[in-house]
């Protein structure tokens, strides 16, 4: 097994000294100059065991705290990703991306079906960290040590709802409380088309105005609304506990106007359309950069959130982070459409003005071609539609690309469910050429946390989130790690796995290498019928110099001539092995690759 790993880490060439460059300073970096390492701070590391039940007296059904259960807080903590910035920094990342660290409510869900807010999605106080992860002064040291570095953080933020306080009388004792549109239960009438006249001259939620909205003063359109007295003064800041400012129509469908209007899972979807709504979370969250000068936000349910908020939101953040000396911030929203749906993907950079959006269409894309086995012209498919971007193809350049997450699974899970009769050698080979595309492929790659330790999991969401340290949880003590033996019973910060050494190699040639970070890309070569060949080249922006990337997604060598420019007519290796020399003609380059492998080759232009 040693020595299966060590050769399948050996796939770099020393990076040439003409290709070293000094890093440019944090403030000045692109947002598509950066590598992302994605980071659940519950499921990372303890810093402060202190902080484990968040200050909650009782049992784990109060505090949230159960390390045996994966659907409970593990312990993990900002002091602990603070702790292991080392580490985060020899993987080659440059900036680290927390899921919400604001303060949740501990525990949901009814008897029996229970589970806690240790991924920061059920937000009751947006203004301070949850107790569990530490302090606002833990928060502001993290932040600031980040930046002593060069990496910077971005927060992930949730517009669209809080955590589940609001319910409603007709569905109490019901598993399901059925979503109830607008043309069935309208706003101007309690219990639906022949009930009792209420919020008269209100003109719709399509007329964006603050008087028009002052005329909503009955919530109770769709639902009868209770809130239980305990929970009345929950939520920060205060205007949030008001059922006014949420649609109360039930849960959504995500389908129809339910995609933005329908309860997340039961959680208080809030009425963005309200310009209080507006006006309050631009404030909520421009706080959060005039605070601690955070680098950028990921928008959890960007997609679930009426456009116009987006159009009104997005500038004001911009602006407040330029106010404070941060001019490259980076926003991205998280549109999570399923299978290669890259129109819908592009919609809401033209649609909802976002600036990017997480690509889901290059994650389903690299587990079809790579995990499955399917034909690279999925791929080619995927990138014919970065000119269609909002911004055209340098939009594309600044959309985080990822291969697997905490709500898909990881990409290791995607690897073994499709190969259960593969060997450790082909699970390591197939999940190192996924980091590969990922990190040569245009885009910012961003790295699910513990992918380079080779984890793998059985599923998604909980089944996706185990913890750095050593785990007590017995769903993720069985779990299956890719290129190593050790288990989830012990800590995962060492730098010698073979992914973690791809990932690393490929994020110092990236950094060293413009053409890869934020250069345009070409297409050269692909497969409408079968794994195997698929090749772009980068592009130098400033020096126009070619980077050809190739890759082959088979079981089998490939040695194949490949388009470059017929400029390009000497070569010389930056990773792998299979670099020709000289191009074979004015044009053309014959490449050699091995079984699931790569090779990235820089041209010297004839002079």
């Amino acid at each position: 097994m040693k020595r299966l790993i060590a050769a399948l880490s050996l796939g770099a060439a020393a990076l040439p000294a003409s290709a070293q460059q000094a890093p440019l300073p944090l403030r000045e970096r692109l947002p598509a100059e950066e590598v992302i390492y994605f980071v659940l701070p519950d499921r990372f590391e303890n810093g402060d065991p202190g902080n484990d039940r968040g200050g909650i007296a009782g049992d784990r059904l109060r505090n949230g705290f159960d390390p045996a259960s994966k659907g409970f807080f593990q312990g993990g903590d900002l002091k602990g990703v603070m702790k292991r910035l080392d580490y985060v920094e020899a993987l080659g990342a440059t900036a680290i991306w927390l899921t919400p660290v604001f303060k949740n409510k501990a525990v949901q869900g009814g008897p029996g079906t229970e589970s806690a807010g240790y991924h920061g999605y059920w937000v009751t106080d947006f203004t301070t960290v949850d107790p569990h992860l530490g302090t606002d002064a833990d928060f502001k040291a993290l932040v600031d040590a980040a930046h002593a570095r060069g990496l910077k953080v971005y927060m992930d933020i949730i517009a669209n709802h809080t955590a589940d306080v609001i319910y409603f009388a007709e569905c109490e004792g019901k598993d399901e409380c059925a979503y109830r549109s607008r043309a069935d239960y309208p706003y101007s009438r309690r219990g639906g088309v022949k009930g009792r006249a209420i919020n008269g001259g209100f003109a719709g939620d399509q007329v964006l105005t603050a008087d028009n909205f002052a005329k909503l003063t009955d919530p109770n359109f769709a639902y009868t609304v209770k809130v239980k007295p305990e929970e009345r003064t929950i939520k920060v800041p205060a205007w949030l506990n008001d059922p006014i400012y949420y649609h109360n129509r039930g849960n959504s469908t995500f389908s129809n106007e339910s995609a933005t209007m329908g309860d997340f899972v039961g959680l208080d979807d809030l009425m963005t359309e309200n310009p209080r709504v507006v006006s309050g979370m631009i404030e909520v969250f421009g706080g959060w950069i005039d605070r601690f000068g955070i680098d950028g936000y990921r928008i959890d349910t960007a997609r679930h959130v009426n456009p116009e908020f987006w159009a009104a939101f997005v500038p004001a953040m911009q602006a407040r982070a330029k106010a404070r000396g941060i001019p490259n911030f980076h926003i991205f929203g998280e549109a999570a459409w399923s299978e290669l749906e890259i129109g819908l993907l592009q919609r809401h950079t033209v649609v909802d003005k976002l600036p990017a959006v997480l690509d889901f269409a290059f994650a389903t894309a690299v587990q079809q071609v790579v995990a499955e086995g399917k034909p690279t012209a999925a791929l080619n498919k995927l990138f014919m539609g970065d000119a269609m971007y909002a911004g055209g193809e340098p939009t594309a350049l600044q959309l985080p690309t990822f291969i697997g997450n905490h709500d898909q699974g990881r990409f290791g899970m995607f690897v073994m469910k499709a190969n259960p009769n593969a060997g450790d050698a082909e699970l390591l080979a197939r999940t190192r050429l996924g980091h590969e595309m990922l990190l040569t492929l245009r885009g910012v790659p961003t790295i699910y946390y513990g992918d380079e330790q080779g984890f793998a999991g059985k599923g998604n969401d909980q089944a996706a989130r185990q913890s750095m340290f050593a785990s007590k949880t017995p769903d993720y003590l069985s779990d299956k790690l890719i290129g190593t033996t050790a288990t989830h019973g012990q800590a995962h910060f060492g730098t010698d796995h073979p992914l973690f050494r791809t990932i690393a190699t490929l994020a110092k040639l990236r950094r060293a290498t413009p053409a890869l970070s934020h250069g345009r890309q070409v297409t050269r070569a692909y497969l409408d019928d079968k794994p195997g060949l698929f090749a772009v080249s980068r592009f130098d922006p400033a020096s126009n110099g070619e980077v050809l990337v190739a890759f082959n997604s088979s079981a089998q060598p490939i040695e194949a001539n490949v388009e470059v420019e017929a400029r390009s007519q000497r070569f010389r290796p930056l990773y792998g092995k299979g670099c020709p020399a000289a191009a074979s003609a004015p044009g053309s380059v014959r490449v050699t690759i091995a079984p699931f492998s790569t090779v990235v080759c820089a041209a010297e232009v004839a002079r």
